[in-house]
């Protein structure tokens, strides 16, 4: 039986080598796409020679390449999310690497499952340069579940996905530009996908690796990281997709478990430190995450990608 038509979206910023890197591991996958779609969230075309030039290695696979030049995350994905013909969309990061069996696992998961979408993990890399703290600590580690498993609402993300492009369809905008700067845009389009009767599994046979570059092994990056994805979350249950709209109680009582947690944390960071600094910089990204949560009480909003 012949394969479903699948494309890879990726979006792209800056990021020349890695891309480059990226485009080889898809060059070499045992299942190989049909189409690869780049987008460029540089103005000035930065990935362009990257792809030419992998479009002249690689001439049987269908290339697309093109420049959103606004930023906002969430136009870029939704224009490689247009240019897709696939019937069956694979997303991945442009700071990605996936081995040769990726999307053999991914659609292998797919019909095993029966799924509308697949995620898999990313496995964090640390260079071995990185602190001890840093690699103590597992402060990057994504979640790791039971392949098969029904996704939870906190854990969706899209940097390594496989997504029927028939669902895509369904839902308008795919992206919400109302996250392009802040981030979340992928756990809000997920999870409207599933509420509205998409089924979302994991595989974790089909995980990507993504190097852990300098700036992020930071003390203060992994508290901003920490907060926006708590500010993510408190957007989301607002939203009403966590489980339909809040009424007055069920948001008091959600604030006023973040308030708790957050002084809980701040204390646990204090009590932890003397036996070693990735104990405190644990529960200091938790408090961060619970003030992030507080934060969208008074409408601010990190903006990380702006």
């Amino acid at each position: 039986m012949d394969r479903p038509r699948l494309s890879v979206c990726i979006a792209t910023y800056r990021r020349a080598a890695l891309l480059d890197a990226l485009l080889g591991d898809l060059a070499a996958q045992t299942h190989a796409p049909q189409q690869i779609v780049v987008v460029d969230n540089d103005p000035l075309g930065s990935a362009a020679d990257v792809v030419a030039a992998w479009q002249r290695r690689w001439p049987e696979v269908a290339w697309v390449y093109q420049i959103q030049p606004q930023k906002n995350i969430s136009l870029t994905r939704n224009c490689a999310v247009a240019l897709a013909d696939g019937a069956w969309l694979a997303f991945i990061d442009d700071d990605e690497r996936a081995p040769p069996r990726w999307l053999e696992a991914l659609e292998a998961a797919r019909d095993q499952y029966q799924a509308d979408g697949i995620l898999a993990p990313v496995v964090p890399e640390l260079p071995p340069h990185a602190p001890a703290w840093v690699r103590r600590g597992k402060l990057y580690d994504d979640p790791h579940m039971a392949s098969g498993t029904i996704v939870p609402h906190n854990v969706m993300r899209i940097g390594n996905a496989l997504l029927a492009a028939a669902w895509l369809k369904r839902i308008d905008p795919v992206f919400d530009p109302a996250f392009g700067l802040t981030g979340g845009e992928d756990g809000d389009m997920l999870m409207r996908l599933v509420n509205g009767g998409a089924r979302i599994v994991w595989s974790e046979e089909a995980a990507v690796t993504e190097p852990v570059a300098d700036a992020r092994m930071q003390v203060d990056w992994i508290l901003k990281r920490a907060m926006r994805g708590g500010q993510d979350f408190a957007r989301h249950f607002r939203a009403g997709k966590l489980g339909g709209r809040p009424g007055a109680l069920r948001s008091l009582l959600f604030y006023a478990r973040a308030g708790a947690q957050a002084a809980l944390s701040a204390g646990l960071a204090l009590l932890t430190l003397p036996f070693g600094r990735h104990h405190a910089v644990y529960w200091l990204a938790r408090c961060s995450a619970n003030v992030g949560k507080l934060s969208v009480l008074g409408g601010w909003h990190y903006r990380e990608y702006a």
